[in-house]
């Protein structure tokens, strides 16, 4: 069974090292506390094997960690979709693990566990932020013609990963757009006309945060392509980055990568507008007001 992808094992892995060390226990005390061997632990530490939440639940519960909030996090971090007898909640993906390939189900499952989302944009919409007509169009386009009924079911999983930014605790989105992703049609003129219409709508939400940055402002690092930083609540050491290719999706966490690409997103935040004009660019593609 696979319990997620290797940059998300090694992330719990390094946290369970740190919970590990916070009691002064080593691996072969903790290892006698559960009743493994010692190479399970270090196993587990090193992210070089799969880990199950009832697993995760023995080691925090012989740290002494009580925090429900951080027990939780850990919990889901075991993979997508992944649950057995401690009691993990399935992500509502589960449904689906049969249907979609393994990097987008990593996707999600990184998607709904974040805190906050920082994305750069360059030629769609953001998935977060599409309707299901644009996501419609979209998906035809990327899958070259697809059955009816796949494109359905894709259109319909867009959808709900919207849920992230609904409920008690939403995701805190923050969005760079670049110019092109307002002025390509996709799905023609009325499609793309209320989909900037949902882009005003989604935007007035308290937690997300648009920027347009205008081909006046096209000599950016923008340039070197889309990608996502997600980051965790209460832990910033399992903030990933991720680009998406064609085929699959590539995962970085080295603390260069993060620092290279934390800084880039930055950079482009402060060349573009903020957040009310690009509200007001937006309506203003769209030929409307900003309460239109």
């Amino acid at each position: 069974m696979r319990y997620g992808p290797a940059v998300r094992r090694r992330k719990l892995g390094a946290e369970l090292r740190r919970q590990r060390e916070l009691t002064g226990m080593t691996s072969r005390e903790a290892a006698g506390a559960v009743g493994w061997h010692q190479s399970k632990v270090s196993r587990i530490e090193t992210g070089s094997s799969g880990v199950k939440p009832s697993d995760v639940a023995r080691l925090l519960d012989a740290y002494r960690v009580s925090d429900p909030e951080l027990r939780a996090l850990l919990g889901a971090l075991c993979g997508s979709g992944s649950a057995d007898a401690a009691g993990a909640r399935r992500g509502w993906w589960y449904a689906y693990r049969d249907r979609l390939p393994a990097a987008y189900l990593d996707f999600i499952s990184l998607e709904s566990e974040a805190s906050v989302a920082r994305t750069l944009e360059t030629t769609v919409v953001p998935g977060l932020l599409q309707t299901a007509a644009y996501a419609r169009a979209v998906t035809r386009a990327a899958l070259g013609d697809p059955p009816e009924q796949r494109v359905a079911e894709l259109v319909q999983v867009r959808l709900a990963r919207q849920s992230v930014l609904r409920g008690e605790k939403p995701l805190e989105l923050c969005a760079v757009l670049d110019e092109a992703v307002l002025r390509h049609e996709v799905g023609g003129p009325e499609v793309m006309a209320e989909q900037l219409r949902h882009l005003l709508r989604t935007g007035s939400l308290p937690h997300v945060r648009l920027h347009v940055l205008p081909f006046s402002r096209a000599n950016h690092i923008g340039i070197t392509g889309p990608f996502v930083i997600f980051s965790f609540p209460r832990i910033a050491d399992l903030d990933v980055v991720v680009l998406d290719h064609l085929t699959s999706s590539l995962y970085l966490e080295r603390k260069e990568d993060l620092r290279a690409y934390g800084s880039a997103f930055t950079t482009l935040r402060a060349h573009a507008l903020s957040h009310e004009n690009s509200l007001d660019f937006i309506a203003g593609i769209a030929g409307i007001g900003v309460g239109g």
